[in-house]
This record gives structure tokens, sequence and C-alpha cells, in this order.
């Protein structure tokens, strides 16, 4: 497909400084990150900021030729989110562009979620929030939902780091980044919600305590307490990285 599509409820100004494509690759902004095919950049329209994501690359590998655009399965992703229920990022823009029926460039906005940091960051910083058994209970809780849904649904995240979770100053969760999420099944959908949990653990381990790390887990099995299969799990979980890090 070849498009471009707004949502409805975006404020008049934006409409018109994101009305196409050709508007949205002129955009000069704040430059936030960026790698071979793609760049962020932070933009304000009418006192509300927006990241718009420009990609004039498909993705890396197969998906270059074959398969869903990186951008497009950002953006599907993301709307897929929200039809969980599971906060994310709001996308306010969408849409690629098609030359001869191959990718020739696309592009994802989203609204900033006002006053948010990312759990990478609070961990950098030694956040005093991430000793606090109220605010960790919270906000994992949230998470725990978040990650169940998604595996609910056979869906994994695949990239389910602490710099892709946000939260705000009252303690509420967001999910951002999520280009490389899809659906499995089976033994491969087991695998990959493996690495979901242990992307998470990642930098978990560090940062806090074995028995808060189990209660994640708890939250996210939907139990009291561990099951053999839990057991199980739990190994496969904490041995994931065993050797790559």
């Amino acid at each position: 497909m070849s498009g471009w599509q707004l949502a409805a409820e975006l404020p008049a100004p934006a409409r018109e400084a994101f009305a196409d494509l050709d508007r949205v690759f002129a955009l000069e902004g704040e430059w936030i990150a960026g790698d071979q095919m793609s760049k962020v950049l932070r933009v304000e329209v009418a006192g509300q900021r927006y990241y718009v994501k420009q990609y004039w690359g498909a993705g890396k590998g197969l998906r270059r030729w074959l398969g869903r655009p990186r951008v497009e399965a950002e953006w599907q992703n993301l709307h897929l989110f929200a039809a969980w229920g599971i906060p994310a990022a709001p996308v306010v823009g969408w849409g690629l562009e098609r030359r001869f029926g191959r990718f020739r460039r696309g592009a994802l906005i989203t609204a900033e979620l006002v006053g948010t940091e990312d759990l990478a960051a609070l961990a950098r910083q030694h956040d005093p929030r991430l000793q606090r058994r109220d605010w960790l209970d919270k906000v994992g809780g949230q998470l725990a939902e978040a990650t169940r849904r998604m595996h609910r649904h056979g869906f994994a995240h695949n990239d389910l780091k602490w710099r892709n979770l946000l939260v705000n100053p009252a303690g509420e969760l967001y999910l951002i980044d999520c280009p490389t999420g899809s659906f499995w099944w089976g033994p491969l959908l087991r695998y990959r919600e493996i690495k979901d949990l242990a992307c998470l653990d990642k930098v978990a381990k560090y940062h806090l305590s074995r028995t808060r790390r189990l209660r994640f887990y708890l939250q996210y099995a939907g139990r009291e307490r561990l099951a053999a299969a839990d057991k199980r799990r739990l190994r496969k979980i904490l041995a994931f990285f065993e050797g790559r890090e």
C-alpha cells in the first residue's frame, strides 16, 4: 500500500504541518536518534511536541525486499497495543510511499507523552523510585499486565527493553518502539516469550532485588506461588543471555 493518514483528533495546526509525506520529510526539529535507514526528530507545533520517525529503508536483511517495511510494522503494532488496551505512544500520523512496487520512504508520528522518562534512564540515574515498594508495585503490575496481554494474543515484542518503557510522574507506564514485534505460535511463541522476559530482566537484575524480580514474574504469570513449569521457565529466562553480555 501507499498513502498517508492522520488521526482524526489531530489539531488543525498539526494537520497542516503533517499534511503529506513531502511536508513530513521537509520538517526540521531536534535530532533524537538515527541510523542508516531512519532518523527521529522531535518537533513542536502549536505548543504540542511530536516525535517524527522518517524511514528511507524498509528494514534489514530480507525485509529490504520482502514482507512489511519496518515503519509499517511499527505503526501496526502500536495500533494493536491500543486495540488491546495496552498504553503506548499515541500514533497521530502514518504511511509510506512505494515506487514500482518497492518501498521508497515512510513515516510515523507519535504525540509526546508529557513528563515521561524511560526506565533505562531511571536506572542510570539510580532514581530513588526504584527502591520504593509502592512505586514498583504499581509500575511492575502495569508492565506485567501489558506483557501478559501481548503474549496471550500470540504476540511477542522482541525488543522489550527498559529504554522502550516510559513512565510519567503519576507512575503510569507506556510502551514505545516496537518495529520488530510479531505474531508467533507453538514453540516459537514460547521462545519469544522467554526472550521478552529475559530482556526485561537483563537490566532488572542489576537494580532490583531477587524478591522484586520474582514478584514481577508472579504478577505476569497471574500466580501466588511458583509451579514446576514456572521454575523451568525461570531457568530459561535467567540463562537466555548467558555468555552474550
